[in-house]
């Protein structure tokens, strides 16, 4: 199924321009070792008729989209209109890319900078970029922001961040030079509280040295748990380093204190919640915002839109920041980072201005309620338990299953159209007693009954 849009005799005459005999002899600059000799498996060209019956049955093999789904962690099914997709949809938006001349851009900067406005105080930061890909590499993004400003080396990250966001973060770190050599020292973790399954104080304290340049923790936690940011951004402040906050669920801070206000220098996190459904695990959207102050600006990684005024007192929008390689930066710029997800973003700020202020607290209690029912429900049943008893959470739980196999459980509630969550044996044999359940203003009662009821059967 491979399409080339010229026909031979077209690639004839452009190889003899070139001077160039055949294909081959076009890619000879390549070292033969380190060409593919062997025949690709690639299947026959299709016409367009049986390559979309093919695509079609492709599509038909994934059974997710019509089973009723308790996954979270990081990815969360919330309800997107079609009005953002119909809004999407217009020509001037879906084909924008990033504003290289500004000038003529100014639909687009506007749109990134109301994102940025609602990032800024969804978090409680004076300063939001453009966007980053994702939450992990926002995170990792963090991590390194935290290491030029303080001018130290170490990251030190609590377990109860999201297992893959820590491991790109340890990745992000390994390519860092430090005292020690490179990579080595960068990057180092402390176990979450046993107790609530968020950030351990105590522990992180006690792991805190003079060459910590970031602590990374969750907000709320990996397992859904919340903890109190205010006395461990004391005791970071403390010892010189800056609290890096990671939140993977938007819609937990319409009812939580926001991270900037109980001291988050930093706060790195997924936007996909309120951008786009779930996909299959992609795309997503990075957010990222930090404390508003000139060195912070001067390291803030991405891009940055800012509003100003024209010659003629009019509100115009200029591309204020944008330190990244494919600029004047070059090998000084703060990131890798070469665009950002501005389809995305809009999407997010279209979403999040629908919802309004009111709408966006009404889901969230939504959330909460629900989630809380269906707790109540799965603890009472013969040999389920909460993970971590007592801690308060949002939308996401941690449950302990009979049998102590989630990954037993799951795949029994798979064959009868249900994802039940999490199974945590996936990222710690330790826990693979343990199942990790979202839930959404998209689940009805009827939804979270049948859960609790193919739980009790299983």
């Amino acid at each position: 199924m491979r399409y080339l849009p010229h026909t031979e005799e077209e690639i004839r005459q452009m190889l003899g321009v070139i001077g160039a005999r055949s294909v081959d002899d076009l890619f000879s600059t390549v070292p033969s070792t380190l060409r593919e000799k062997a025949k690709l498996d690639v299947p026959p060209a299709l016409d367009e008729v049986r390559l979309m019956r093919h695509l079609a049955e492709l599509a038909g093999q994934n059974a997710g989209p019509d089973m009723l789904c308790f996954l979270g962690a990081g990815m969360y099914p919330h309800h997107i209109p079609p009005a953002v997709d119909q809004l999407l949809l217009r020509s001037e938006f879906y084909t924008a890319y990033t504003p290289y001349q500004p000038e003529v851009s100014q639909g687009t900067l506007q749109a990134i900078w109301e994102f940025q406005t609602m990032v800024s105080e969804l978090y409680g930061l004076g300063l939001s970029n453009a966007s980053l890909y994702d939450g992990a590499s926002a995170a990792a993004e963090g991590a390194l922001m935290a290491r030029r400003l303080t001018g130290r080396p170490r990251v030190l990250a609590s377990r109860c961040v999201h297992p893959e966001y820590r491991a790109t973060v340890a990745t992000y770190s390994a390519g860092q030079d430090s005292a020690s050599g490179p990579g080595e020292g960068n990057y180092s973790e402390v176990e979450a509280s046993s107790r609530c399954g968020a950030a351990d104080q105590d522990a992180i304290d006690a792991a805190l040295d003079d060459a910590t340049a970031a602590v990374l923790v969750g907000y709320p936690s990996f397992l859904g748990t919340f903890a109190d940011l205010g006395p461990l951004a004391e005791r970071v402040h403390a010892r010189g380093a800056l609290l890096v906050v990671v939140n993977t669920e938007p819609y937990a801070l319409a009812l939580a204190r926001s991270p900037g206000s109980l001291g988050a220098d930093i706060v790195a996190g997924e936007g996909q919640a309120l951008a786009c459904p779930p996909q299959f695990g992609g795309p997503s959207l990075g957010l990222f915002a930090c404390r508003h102050e000139r060195r912070y600006l001067q390291q803030l990684p991405g891009r940055v839109c800012g509003q100003t005024l024209d010659q003629n007192g009019e509100s115009g929008y200029v591309l204020t920041l944008a330190t990244r390689e494919q600029h004047i930066r070059r090998e000084r710029a703060t990131s890798n980072i070469c665009t950002n997800q501005g389809l995305l973003a809009l999407s997010f700020a279209i979403r999040t201005s629908l919802l309004g202020r009111q709408g966006f607290v009404a889901v969230a209690r939504q959330c909460l309620a629900k989630a809380h029912y269906l707790e109540s429900r799965i603890a009472s049943l013969s040999g389920y338990a909460p993970l971590v008893d007592g801690a308060p959470f949002f939308n996401e739980f941690a449950v302990r299953v009979r049998g102590g196999d989630a990954d037993a459980v799951c795949e029994k509630l798979e064959r009868q159209g249900v994802i039940a969550g999490l199974a945590l044996g996936r990222y710690d044999a330790a826990l693979r007693h343990g199942l990790l359940i979202a839930v959404t203003e998209t689940h009805s009662r009827e939804d979270l009954d049948r859960l609790v009821a193919l739980l009790d059967a299983a």
